[in-house]
């Protein structure tokens, strides 16, 4: 039971944004008829007002009238500004939403102290990278290990819990030696150890994957949880190396709660 609950603590949930834009369309849609029936009732108490006055003389009338179509061509106009307004509004969230940022429920502790769990973040798809430090939202459909020759090898995760979607920080990147030291509690990329400010405890775990030092492959991406010792990230079998390809996009802001605003740049 205690593997079930932290294995399912790695999870994220992609929220379906595009119900989210649909809503915010409809709303919108009604705030617009809802002013442009207010501004028809204007333009009706206006015209019988204008049938209760008497006039003094058709000069008079015809200053009314124009006075009446001016004002009436103002409403319109009006009425198209707000139209035309809304519209632009909605398709911006649309656009922003669909292609540019994309909302994600944080689920479990492997991200403390940086994340917790229920955060909401946004994701971005459009990114350069990912670099070091990065916060990426990965689907960990396969695991990706190495062989005596550092070649790549395919492991199927089917069954083992997190064959999920996780997110985590990207530590060494493709071309980097890394070199995991639990006796020392250090993670040491390209020879220098890693001051890692964001961690909640130093490592004292190297996991099961690999035997360190290793060279990370092209294409391919180290990461791990902040939580490091509560966190099952690359350094396990079940996790293995990250391929690019499996990165859905890069955190870049906690929305809620909204006391934790926070932008997700290091």
């Amino acid at each position: 039971m205690a593997d079930e609950i932290k294995n399912n603590s790695e999870n994220t949930e992609v929220e379906n944004d595009i119900e989210e834009t649909a809503d915010a369309a409809a709303e919108a849609v009604e705030d617009i008829a809802e002013k442009a029936e207010e501004l028809q009732e204007e333009i009706s108490d206006n015209d019988e007002e204008e049938v209760e006055e008497d006039t003094e003389s058709d000069e008079t009338e015809d200053d009314n009238d124009e006075a009446a179509k001016k004002k009436e061509s103002k409403l319109i106009d009006d009425i198209l500004e707000i139209v035309e307004s809304t519209l632009l509004t909605v398709f911006v969230i649309v656009m922003v939403f669909t292609y540019l940022l994309h909302p994600v429920v944080v689920q479990g502790s492997s991200m403390n102290d940086t994340l917790f769990n229920k955060n909401r973040i946004f994701m971005t798809t459009v990114y350069a990278g990912p670099h070091y430090g990065d916060i990426v939202v990965v689907d960990n459909d396969m695991s990706y290990l190495l062989d005596d020759n550092n070649n790549v090898v395919e492991r199927d995760i089917t069954g083992t819990g997190l064959k999920e979607c996780i997110i985590k920080r990207v530590i060494a990147e493709p071309g980097q030696t890394l070199m995991i030291d639990p006796e020392n509690e250090q993670v040491i990329v390209d020879g220098k150890v890693l001051d890692e400010p964001y961690i909640k405890a130093t490592v004292v775990d190297a996991g099961d994957a690999f035997n360190f030092p290793i060279t990370i492959p092209e294409g391919y991406y180290f990461v791990m949880g902040d939580n490091r010792r509560g966190s099952t990230d690359s350094r396990f079998s079940t996790v293995g190396l990250i391929k690019k390809e499996q990165i859905y996009g890069k955190a870049v802001l906690r929305y809620s709660p909204i006391k934790d605003f926070k932008f997700l740049l290091f």
